[in-house]
């Protein structure tokens, strides 16, 4: 595996309003190597996808960023990025439970319930992005949540038994810069077909919604853009960007 830089930083936080942000405001001062890592015990103002909000209590869960500055990343394969950050938490995970899953773009699931929130940032500089930032939340330990989240679940209440985070955080690492370098030796298929086969109610039909309504569909493929791929019970394929459809409990 190719060395990650002597000089990659992990800076750790007892509070910030967000891991991303703080990364962001930290490269308009400095360079920061990649690999370099942000984590916080807190945060105040913690996003999820599209403007969401991450709800975290103090000291319970990981909650972190990470820097890359891909090489040859054009836009449109962009969501390999999140391919690696997901199959990172999944795999990490999968050393304490079975049943975790990715619920497309990449959330993190055990069965039906949400574990893990993935927020990616890709700086775009010509036809290229030169540089990502990537917010991982993981519940860890927390057991009591808003009552506005749906369906959230932490590794404490799966396995009964509170869990050291450093030592997930440690796991994580290990598991996302070995995606990350097959990913720079080319080995792009492979992790492909790893996210799929660990996709959330792949492999049979559901019922999705989007703005003209409800409909039966199985999940067909899911694009390099990200775009999600449906095939209707009738045999009609529709092709879908974040938040365009949603998953129907």
């Amino acid at each position: 595996m190719e060395l990650l830089s002597k000089d990659r930083k992990i800076i750790r936080l007892e509070e910030t309003d967000s891991t991303n942000l703080y990364i962001r405001s930290l490269l308009e001062r400095e360079t920061l190597e990649e690999g370099s890592i942000v984590i916080a015990d807190y945060q105040t103002g913690g996003r999820g996808q599209m403007g969401n909000s991450w709800y975290s209590s103090k000291g319970r869960n990981l909650l972190f960023s990470l820097l890359l500055y891909p090489k040859n990343l054009f836009p449109r394969d962009q969501f390999i990025i999140s391919r690696i950050a997901s199959l990172a938490v999944k795999r990490t995970l999968d050393r304490f439970t079975d049943n975790i899953c990715i619920k497309w773009p990449n959330d993190v699931y055990w069965k039906e319930r949400k574990i893990s929130g993935i927020l990616i940032e890709n700086d775009i500089t010509g036809e290229q992005i030169t540089r990502s930032i990537i917010g991982i939340g993981i519940n860890v330990n927390q057991v009591i949540f808003p009552s506005i989240i749906p369906k959230p679940i932490c590794l404490k209440m799966i396995t009964h038994s509170a869990q050291d985070r450093e030592y997930i955080f440690d796991i994580f690492q290990k598991e996302f810069f070995q995606l990350y370098h097959d990913f720079q030796n080319g080995r792009i298929r492979t992790i492909e077909d790893e996210y799929m086969h660990n996709l959330y109610r792949m492999n049979d039909y559901y019922w999705y919604e989007d703005k003209n309504g409800r409909f039966l569909a199985k999940i067909e493929d899911v694009l390099p853009s990200g775009r999600l791929v449906l095939k209707t019970n009738s045999g009609e394929e529709r092709k879908y960007a974040f938040k365009e459809v949603s998953f129907v409990d």
